[in-house]
């Protein structure tokens, strides 16, 4: 009772509430201008417009479809819900972002030394199709490649924290927390108690969070409270209770930066889940990697920049640069991706790692929400001889990504991918890697909203000695999973199988 109490009277509700009655007003006042005959002239012809208007852009096809059914069941209103939930790339408002976005990213850019371009030089004497999949990121991302950088691996949320808690103990100078969940519990409590001597002890901190995935595990506005205690703290993109397909674009990333010279990231949240100290889907399984050396920049700058972004704060980036050169364990590229622009960055690495394949890539996602460019990728892979497999979580935390996840199975089965579910419980790892020379950690689900939506990060290892262990993690994780067979998905009661080709058609809408 206390926690329904506790729902009820949440800004998650009450924002709901707000949204849902004025979505009513707005049906009620389209529904009093249909009984008008020029109002439904004027209405239709603005949808038949805007219909010829999204298939004549430059989107993704599944997107695209997605909104002719809208068009279709409801043709009066099709136009003016796509002008409020669907209109991500014309705003004036995104672009301004994006302008903006950039020339903080080329600020924090200008004093870096990026040592010749030398280990995109080693780089492509290792593996020239690899050093193109660099290039590519460099390029579009802005993010260089590096080595002097040294890497550990972490397969299991439980040791991350462990790992976390000795590391910020050393800070001396300043800390960087970045993460789309903070939650209340026994990891949050113990991180924040270092945090606080920190503080003490003259270190700066800066924590931001993303607003809506902490909206339920942390009290209404928490980001005063943190600030009370002396941190500088951001809320990303707060939830406002009015209809804007602006409250869409997510901060997903998780950055842990120490003194410029200790970088984190991965799939793990700070949220007691993570670390199965609170158990609700069965044992989950995440992981992470900790990076020391050069490529911290590259999550420092990427952390700097949304941070100056949200707050419209100025600051020299290069006192935050790496004091620390590590050593060379192969090749790293930290990255970012954002939905300001039309460039799909996240997507793209996967699909060239994926296209590049000779023996195998094995994956491991949450979600399996796939587009037809990731398909199609996915399936000449396989019919080429690649080993595809993939691994997915058996007991899932959102059931209709589930329903989606299941009806993506049938038509990679019959290209040969072969898929595996995690019986243990949840498995939240975002992970590729593939023929023993390139691999990819980080945040990035294979769905819709982190492809499009969300912002995101992720790391590039090549020739990296963390691309043999997260292969053998996942040799070992194979161990406890159930392949998926055709069989399998006969014996899948068909209200289910028709739920989910439902909500697939949905999907890149939501």
């Amino acid at each position: 009772m206390r926690k329904l109490l506790k729902f009820l009277t949440g800004r998650l509700f009450i924002s709901i509430v707000l949204v849902i009655f004025q979505i009513d007003v707005l049906v009620r006042v389209l529904g009093y201008a249909k009984n008008d005959s020029l109002w439904i002239q004027i209405f239709s012809t603005f949808s038949i417009v805007m219909a010829l208007f999204v298939v004549t852009r430059d989107l993704n096809p599944a997107y695209k479809i997605g909104w002719m059914l809208i068009f279709m069941v409801i043709p009066l209103y099709g136009g003016i819900f796509y002008i409020l939930f669907g209109n991500r790339k014309m705003s004036v408002v995104l672009k301004r972002w994006f302008h903006e976005y950039n020339e903080l990213h080329k600020k924090g850019m200008e004093k870096v030394p990026v040592h010749d371009g030398l280990p995109m030089k080693a780089l492509t004497s290792y593996d020239p199709n690899l050093a193109r999949q660099g290039q590519y990121i460099s390029n579009i991302s802005g993010f260089p490649l590096w080595c002097n950088t040294e890497v550990q691996y972490f397969a299991l949320g439980e040791d991350w924290v462990l790992d976390v808690l000795e590391e910020l103990k050393k800070a001396k100078n300043f800390i960087f927390l970045e993460f789309f969940i903070i939650g209340m519990g026994e990891v949050w409590d113990a991180i924040l108690a270092i945090l606080l001597e920190k503080k003490n002890e003259g270190v700066t901190i800066f924590i931001m969070f993303d607003d809506v995935g902490s909206i339920v595990n942390v009290p209404s506005h928490y980001e005063r409270k943190l600030r009370s205690l002396g941190f500088e703290t951001i809320a990303f993109n707060p939830m406002r209770a009015h209809l804007n397909s602006r409250l869409n674009s997510r901060d997903h990333r998780k950055v842990l930066v120490i003194d410029g010279n200790v970088g984190y990231t991965g799939g793990v949240n700070i949220a007691d889940e993570y670390a199965n100290r609170k158990v609700s889907y069965g044992h989950w399984k995440d992981t992470a990697v900790k990076l020391k050396g050069d490529a911290v920049w590259n999550l420092t700058l990427m952390f700097l920049q949304l941070w100056s972004f949200s707050n419209h704060r100025s600051y020299d980036f290069s006192l935050f640069r790496p004091t620390y050169s590590g050593k060379t364990d192969g090749f790293v590229q930290p990255f970012a991706d954002n939905p300001l622009d039309n460039q799909n960055v996240a997507e793209n690495a996967y699909i060239q790692i994926i296209s590049m394949a000779k023996d195998y890539v094995w994956i491991t996602t949450p979600y399996l929400v796939l587009d037809n460019e990731m398909i199609t990728a996915l399936k000449i892979a396989a019919q080429s001889g690649v080993d595809v497999r993939i691994i997915t979580p058996h007991m899932p935390d959102k059931w209709y990504v589930f329903a989606v996840t299941r009806d993506n199975y049938k038509v990679l089965l019959e290209a040969g991918v072969k898929i595996f579910e995690y019986t243990p419980g949840f498995i939240h790892a975002k992970m590729f890697v593939s023929d023993d020379k390139v691999a990819i950690i980080g945040t990035i689900n294979m769905d819709y909203r982190s492809f499009y939506l969300h912002f995101e990060n992720g790391v590039l290892f090549y020739g990296s000695s963390v691309i043999q262990t997260v292969r053998e993690d996942i040799e070992q994780t194979l161990d406890v999973c159930q392949e998926i067979t055709m069989e399998y998905l006969y014996s899948i009661p068909f209200y289910k199988k028709l739920m989910g080709t439902a909500l697939r058609l949905t999907a890149p809408l939501l």
